[in-house]
């Protein structure tokens, strides 16, 4: 993709990771791998952690295991509200954009607004089919309760170009795992790494 001069590419750039889920008693956790150059995944960039009961969502993202360094999180504007605005910061608590959830839009089919330097792009849920299957499926009475690993990918395009930022598919498994391309150089790697989870840990909100 040919960008303007003045849009130069973010400070960290990553075209493609995966991002895992894993389950704990108080908190989710995520990891954030890097991709190998034969698609498969590689080493620990970010681990997340996402607390719950927070009044404010807040979710964390640290170097490695031992979790001493704080490397960027996002934390929401407001108390929980499926309206709420997600800030991300960087490693100091300098801002490098933000996320909603469009929640008129997302009745039928989840959409979401992601802003961040040079780029305001919006995301929806790739299949309307799955989509809505899934919001039946949920308020069918005892059927709804059943666990049933719906695929369902995200596409993030730009508002002014049309043209693909990020995109996150989900992958067959027992737990949540997502393959996340990044096609806009100008998306940073801990804006996409945030969008990513939040799509997983703020999806049923």
């Amino acid at each position: 993709m040919t960008m303007p001069s003045e849009q130069q590419p973010a400070a960290m750039v990553v075209p493609k990771f995966f991002v895992k889920q894993r389950i704990t008693v108080m908190v989710n956790r995520y990891e954030i791998r890097a991709a190998n150059p034969d698609g498969t995944e590689g080493p620990l960039m970010a681990l997340a952690e996402q607390k719950r009961m927070k009044l404010k969502e807040e979710v964390i993202f640290f170097a490695d295991e031992s979790k001493t360094r704080r490397v960027f999180s996002f934390k929401a504007r407001q108390r929980l509200d499926v309206h709420a605005e997600h800030d991300v910061f960087d490693e100091g608590g300098r801002p490098l954009g933000w996320f909603s959830k469009a929640f008129g839009a997302s009745l039928l089919r989840s959409t979401w607004n992601l802003s961040a330097p040079g780029i305001e792009a919006v995301g929806q849920e790739r299949r309307l089919f799955i989509a809505i299957l899934r919001r039946i499926w949920d308020f069918i009475p005892y059927i709804g309760n059943v666990w049933v690993p719906f695929v369902f990918h995200f596409d993030f395009v730009d508002k002014a170009t049309g043209q693909a930022v990020l995109i996150s598919e989900r992958q067959k498994a027992i737990r949540d795992r997502y393959e996340v391309t990044v096609p806009d150089p100008r998306l940073d790697f801990r804006v996409a790494a945030c969008m990513a989870v939040a799509l997983d840990a703020l999806q049923s909100r």
